[in-house]
């Protein structure tokens, strides 16, 4: 089945409550046993006093009223007077505040989905073309809910307040969440879009992890100005080969800039417009000793297997790892997690490297109330995890899908002894 992921974009990430004492009421030391002391009432409280008699004393509002029936009551004191338009005041502040939408976006801990689980009576991961096996436990991508921004109902000052006080909550300006000129229709159609990546990247890294080959058709969606393919790739190139290597499927490709030296001229091979053309690309530095070409690339995929991934109302590339993991899973004899409920984040390469998301202190939270004992983060997120994992929860930072796998069988086999932690460095 052919099917194309839009191209990835440079956009942020996304990544789906006490009683009190009336005033004026009787505390706990207003009335009882403990309450009475000589002045009050029993035998130490007869004797003579001011009116001559060995019975108990009258009270205070008593005595005044006999001295002067006719006296008038002492006006309020000047603290009662100060109390009271406090009160006022704040009154009045608390209803500003109330009124008042504030610059900020609140992204609070939003659903989890059970990736294992189903939607509608239908699985949520269904797969056509290859035997699946009966597993057990759960799987739970992690998301944010978030309030406020364009298009939107605005929030207020008392929210951003509570949001500010709350533990799982965070404040964040809302450009951050909606740039400039971004409007809510566009970033959730950006975020439909990033969530289709995902999907498709998640089905290639895990079809690929289990040794399937994946063809795909790598065509070129842009150059990065300034490097090597700048003005020498086109959009809409599709790549053939490169180095004198056929490219069928995008391992292939990985796999030939991995062993080549940036700063190569790397001979390759393209059909632009149809037609065979040879080009020379002058490779850059990956990073660790292997070469980019600098460009965009828009893979369409003709997948051995057909996977269905249905799941509504949720955008961005923040569930691949755990769309990864729920294919690996269903294709593997067994259950992976041996039944434990494990959630996690984090975004899925085409060649199953797992990257960074935002949100992550809200996700812990959401799955810590969603019954998760373990949560697979990223790697590079682990500095934002670091005193914020809710009790309960365990965090393992995985960096790649292999990772993430050989974790989930640790898991499952009760072998945890040894699983790696987020620390702070």
């Amino acid at each position: 089945m052919m099917s194309r992921v839009p191209a990835p974009r440079d956009l942020p990430d996304d990544g789906a409550l006490t009683p009190s004492h009336a005033p004026g009421a009787p505390g706990p030391d207003a009335a009882g046993p403990d309450a009475s002391g000589p002045d009050v009432s029993g035998p130490d409280a007869s004797g003579p006093d001011a009116y001559g008699t060995d019975g108990p004393r009258p009270a205070f509002d008593d005595v005044v009223e006999d001295l002067a029936p006719d006296a008038p009551r002492a006006p309020w004191s000047p603290r009662a007077v100060v109390l009271s338009i406090s009160g006022v005041l704040t009154a009045a502040l608390l209803l500003v505040m109330s009124a008042i939408p504030a610059p900020y976006a609140i992204q609070d801990p939003g659903p989890t989905v059970d990736t294992l689980g189903e939607v509608d009576g239908e699985p949520l991961i269904q797969v056509d073309g290859a035997t699946t096996y009966p597993t057990d436990g759960e799987l739970r991508l992690t998301t944010v809910s978030v309030s406020g921004g364009p298009g939107g109902a605005p929030v207020d000052a008392l929210e951003v307040v509570r949001a500010w006080l709350s533990g799982g909550s965070a404040v964040v300006p809302v450009e951050l969440v909606y740039p400039v000129g971004v409007s809510r229709e566009e970033r959730d159609e950006l975020a439909a879009q990033e969530m289709t990546t995902s999907q498709e990247n998640a089905t290639a890294a895990a079809l690929t992890e289990l040794g399937y080959e994946v063809p795909a058709k790598l065509v070129v969606a842009g150059a990065v100005e300034g490097t090597g393919s700048d003005g020498v790739l086109l959009e809409g190139d599709v790549l053939v080969s490169a180095g004198g290597v056929d490219l069928i499927t995008w391992t292939d490709l990985t796999a030939v800039l991995a062993a080549t030296p940036p700063g190569t001229a790397l001979p390759l091979q393209v059909l632009r417009d149809g037609e065979p053309t040879d080009v020379e690309v002058v490779t850059g530095d990956d990073g660790d000793g292997g070469s980019v070409l600098g460009v965009y690339i828009d893979p369409a995929f003709d997948f051995p297997v057909d996977v269905t991934i249905r799941i509504d109302e949720i955008g961005g590339p923040s569930a691949g790892t755990m769309f990864a993991l729920g294919i690996v899973d269903l294709l593997t004899p067994g259950a992976l997690t041996g039944g434990e409920n494990v959630a996690g984040t984090g975004t899925i390469t085409i060649d199953g490297e797992v990257g960074p998301i935002g949100g992550i202190r809200q996700k812990l939270a959401g799955a810590a109330r969603d019954g998760a004992t373990y949560f697979l983060a990223p790697v590079d997120n682990c500095a934002e995890v670091v005193g914020h994992v809710p009790a309960g929860l365990r965090v393992v930072p995985v960096a790649s899908l292999a990772e993430a796998t050989d974790t989930l069988t640790a898991i499952g086999a009760g072998d945890v002894g040894d699983l790696p932690a987020c620390t702070a460095g």
